[in-house]
């Protein structure tokens, strides 16, 4: 007899080609299911997306329009669950109304008898401290708790949370493989199934990834980034491969620093290229796994140069940098409002000459973490295994 299908739905930031998120999907996307069948537990995800006909059509997943209220609670009362996770969901930086958003989803669930899954998430900043007895509130009522670092660990314990019933795991991409590493699962896409060439005009030159993000009004840190490749390539000439990983809002701050290079790259005989259209996050995985070193201030970029062994610098604009380069055994070059220029120039020169080295010393690591990622996907099909 085949068991019957249960509907999980999935809380989080996608539909919004963030690379980053829709990573973050894919992976959970992928462990679920990788998980259910190693148990015979028939599942079902269900994305709540502001974009459900591309989520859909991109994940080969049910998804319901994250804002419409009335297909969230209808789909919702239809579940056996609902996950909220991962990626940096409760937090106030961004604006007051995101963690209203979220907890509010997860209390919907709650109200309904619905058991509620806190996956992988990075917590914090929360810097209104009227939502901390919110989040405290919500959270003693979920099945199960997994945050991405110590940090978050320790905030919510400082709300009253018992740390011991909080797991740590890596982020939910240190999970993320390719269809060709022979972990491809049913709901993978992008492209084409061996990696994607990077075009090049002179293929003999190193390629250096480089992720950034409008973040400083003065563009001092673009401006630092122009500087370090600048001086870097004067050095060695360099193939400068730019990498938006939100889409279009990463492609402005991309191109800045491309003007900044054109002449100056030119001249040292170096080339300059954009990734355009990788939307898929496997897509951009492969693309990150063409580069020889990545330079890198959005999360995921760096998490994406991890998993497939590409030597990383990071550049720390949040603490959730900082804290995932502490897990790999680095450190970030500086951040958005003191980098210096010549000191990205000569760690860019150092990892070209022992990029090697730089891999061999964090294989463990690296190799642990990818592990551990899929921890939340066991316990949460365990639970669901039990109860079936």
């Amino acid at each position: 007899m085949v068991a019957a299908s249960q509907k999980i739905i999935i809380s989080g930031y996608y539909g919004f080609r963030n690379s980053g998120d829709e990573a973050v999907l894919q992976s959970i996307l992928n462990a679920l299911q990788k998980h259910s069948l190693a148990t015979g537990t028939v599942i079902e995800p269900v994305v709540l997306s502001i974009d459900p006909e591309w989520t859909t059509a991109t994940y080969g997943v049910k998804a319901v329009h994250r804002m419409k209220l009335s297909e969230v609670r209808s789909a919702i009362s239809e579940s056996a669950g609902l996950i909220s996770g991962g990626g940096s969901l409760l937090q106030d930086v961004t604006g007051s109304k995101t963690i209203p958003y979220y907890l509010g989803i997860i209390k919907l669930a709650q109200w309904m008898g619905k058991p509620t899954f806190i996956y992988a998430q990075g917590i914090g900043p929360v810097n209104r401290k009227l939502f901390h007895p919110l989040i405290k509130a919500v959270f003693r009522k979920c099945s199960y708790i997994s945050v991405r670092d110590e940090q978050s660990r320790d905030l919510l314990q400082s709300m009253g949370l018992v740390g011991n019933k909080i797991d740590v795991v890596p982020d939910p991409v240190m999970g993320l493989s390719l269809p060709e590493d022979g972990q491809g699962s049913s709901t993978e896409a992008g492209g084409e199934s061996s990696p994607q060439k990077t075009p090049l005009s002179r293929p003999d030159l190193p390629v250096v990834g480089v992720s950034v993000r409008f973040w400083e009004q003065s563009r001092e840190e673009l401006d630092a980034v122009a500087d370090g490749l600048l001086q870097a390539s004067a050095r060695t000439p360099l193939h400068v491969r730019f990498l938006p990983f939100h889409h279009p809002s990463d492609h402005e701050p991309s191109r800045y620093i491309m003007e900044k290079l054109e002449k100056g790259m030119s001249q040292n005989g170096g080339v300059i290229s954009i990734c355009e259209d990788a939307e898929h996050p496997q897509q951009m995985l492969r693309e990150v796994g063409t580069c020889d070193l990545l330079i890198g201030m959005r999360l995921h970029s760096l998490i994406y140069a991890a998993g497939r062994r590409v030597p990383l610098i990071g550049i720390s604009y949040d603490p959730k940098i900082d804290h995932f380069l502490e897990r790999v055994g680095c450190r970030p070059i500086g951040d958005t409002s003191s980098l210096d220029g010549g000191k990205l120039a000569a760690e860019v020169l150092q990892l070209l000459e022992s990029g090697d080295e730089w891999k061999r010393e964090r294989e463990p690591l690296i190799a642990s973490l990818v592990q551990e990622a899929e921890a939340p996907a066991r316990q949460i099909i365990e639970y669901f295994r039990r109860k079936g």
